[in-house]
């Protein structure tokens, strides 16, 4: 089931991508609303995050194209975030905190400016939000896991982009990160923002997102939560691997999928 939707905020049409000649997507082909907080739901090796890198043109694509608000990346660059799977970063680089969310804004400063009165505000504002002001001066190499994922959000706020993309956000964090990074995204999608999270936990899945693709190689259903978040939809998303995930076939077994309790 492949819910289209008018004026989209991101298309991806016909997307193909492989490593070493073997396919990791194959004929991708969704829109996703604006406004929408869309999780992006599959097994390892589904190519969950390969879709996020192809979004970005972090890799090379076999055939395809991607818009996003009907434009071409670099025409919107300035629009988009992008916060990368905290293990693919250098958390040993001599930079403070504060720092590193100011990179956010060098998009708009210009080569060689310094950041201004207005940028360090921006930053001061978006710590405040994720709750590491107190934090600014410290080097992130001393940050614990979750602390660190809640800079990488602080560095996307302060871009105020109007499409972000997150790539795993909740590994590693605990139960207190997830729940304030997600609050968060809400308020974005409230305020017509674009959220797009490569998620594995089934579990919160409903209550975290109004979007879902469902991913496997190719695109096996995408649409409004409630319509898509089926089963049988998962099932078959799921059901190609060798291995049955155990919390997947528990979930289809009973038929219900419960709401991680906040803590």
């Amino acid at each position: 089931m492949i819910i289209q939707s008018e004026n989209p905020a991101l298309e991806v049409h016909d997307l193909t991508v492989s490593y070493d000649k073997k396919p990791v997507l194959w004929g991708v082909d969704f829109t996703i609303p604006k406004g929408a907080l869309c999780g992006v739901i599959g097994p390892n090796g589904a190519g969950k995050s390969t879709l996020i890198k192809a979004i970005m043109q972090l890799i090379d694509i076999d055939s395809g194209y991607i818009k996003l608000f009907d434009r071409e990346l670099d025409a919107v660059r300035k629009k988009v975030s992008y916060v990368p799977q905290r293990e693919s970063v250098d958390w040993d680089f001599p930079a403070s905190v504060m720092d590193v969310v100011l990179m956010g804004r060098y998009a708009n400063l210009g080569l060689f400016k310094s950041p201004r009165k207005a940028d360090k505000e921006a930053a001061l504002k978006a710590l405040e939000l994720v709750g590491m002001e107190s934090f600014r001066k410290r080097q992130i190499s001393q940050l614990s896991g979750g602390q660190q994922q809640r800079i990488f959000l602080a560095r996307s706020l302060t871009q105020n982009a109007d499409m972000y993309l997150l790539d795993e956000p909740f590994a590693g964090v605990d139960a207190a990160t997830e729940k304030a990074i997600v609050e968060i995204l809400k308020n974005l999608a409230d305020e017509g923002k674009t959220i797009i999270v490569v998620h594995h936990n089934l579990q919160s899945v409903e209550n975290y997102f109004d979007w879902v693709l469902l991913l496997n190689l190719r695109l096996i259903a995408s649409g409004p939560t409630k319509k898509v978040f089926t089963p049988a939809l998962l099932e078959e998303t799921y059901g190609g691997k060798l291995t049955l995930l155990a919390e997947v076939s528990e979930l289809v077994k009973k038929g219900e999928f419960k709401a991680r309790e906040k803590h």
